[in-house]
């Protein structure tokens, strides 16, 4: 069966498929459209599974948060170069994958992936169809979702997704000067990078290794081996302070004013604002913390694929 021009470009249009791989399917096909979009899809399905194996550290981190339902959402969805995250395809993916998990409150990535989107087809089948089109290992590594007063920051068009949550009173998370702030504690999460909320959230065994770790350096300093027990606790309650200072939220040097702490600054927009605010938890993604990225050669590669 002759397959035409038309035909050919009518199938790339629904599909955003290549031109010759349109083809080959409507050949197989024999010119039936829903089978030849069957094909792609499983031929998809097959790339998705060949693309597997190599690595995606790149993509987008997203966080989002809706002040009418209280819920924010941030999100990390991976892909194996930088261009993807510049792709519309893949963003309005990534913004969809979000607002699934805001609206159904999955468990985990597993559950997420078993939703269903607005038009009906599951998570997992957007993903693997995202796949077809962009033809890279994609995949969504994690997110969290919290319920109640949010502020939610992305940095860097997707380098940073910060998810900040808070307990207020008197209705001040409505006012525009509670958002204001709210984007200031997040992007203080992003710049600081604290790993705690305050002194009480920090683990005992945290605070213990780091003693341990005080105390050994003190030993190999020949200026304070030999001091005084006594002395020696003293310099390490110091140390602990400055510990906490750097690592606890709230303790830190607010980094828009450094004569406050993020405390006092927190405490001085509770009175401007005539309630209270409670910093209770947050949430930092990096975007590809933690894997290990491609090393290949990219344009060695293209070269590749071109010959």
């Amino acid at each position: 069966m002759a397959i035409s021009a038309k035909d050919v470009m009518e199938l790339r249009k629904q599909t955003d498929c290549g031109m010759m791989e349109c083809k080959k399917a409507l050949t197989e096909a024999d010119g039936n459209f829903e089978k030849a979009i069957e094909i792609l899809r499983e031929r998809g399905l097959a790339t998705a599974a060949k693309k597997a194996s190599r690595t995606a550290a790149e993509g987008m981190v997203y966080a989002d948060y809706c002040p009418e339902c209280k819920v924010g959402v941030v999100i990390e969805v991976n892909a194996e170069t930088d261009f993807v995250a510049k792709n519309d395809k893949f963003v309005a993916f990534v913004k969809e994958a979000t607002q699934v998990i805001m609206k159904q409150n999955p468990a985990d990535v597993e559950a997420l992936m078993a939703c269903k989107t607005e038009n009906g087809e599951t998570v997992d089948e957007a993903l693997k169809n995202l796949i077809l089109v962009i033809k890279e290992n994609i995949k969504v590594r994690r997110f969290v979702r919290y319920e109640g007063v949010c502020s939610a920051y992305v940095h860097g068009g997707g380098t940073h997704g910060i998810l900040v949550n808070f307990e207020t009173t008197n209705g001040i998370d409505a006012k525009d000067e509670f958002v204001a702030y709210g984007k200031d504690i997040a992007m203080q999460v992003a710049a600081a990078n604290p790993g705690y909320v305050d002194e009480a959230s920090v683990p005992a065994e945290v605070v213990a290794k780091e003693k341990e770790i005080m105390l050994a350096q003190m030993a190999q300093d020949p200026k304070n081996a030999n001091k005084p027990e006594n002395v020696k606790q003293k310099m390490i309650e110091g140390k602990i302070k400055k510990f906490f200072k750097e690592n606890c939220l709230v303790d830190q040097e607010f980094v828009k004013d450094g004569d406050l702490s993020v405390a006092q600054y927190t405490a001085k927009v509770a009175k401007d604002l005539g309630g209270d605010i409670k910093i209770v938890k947050f949430t930092r993604f990096q975007k590809g913390e933690g894997l290990e990225k491609r090393a290949d050669d990219f344009a060695a590669e293209v070269a590749s694929m071109v010959k």
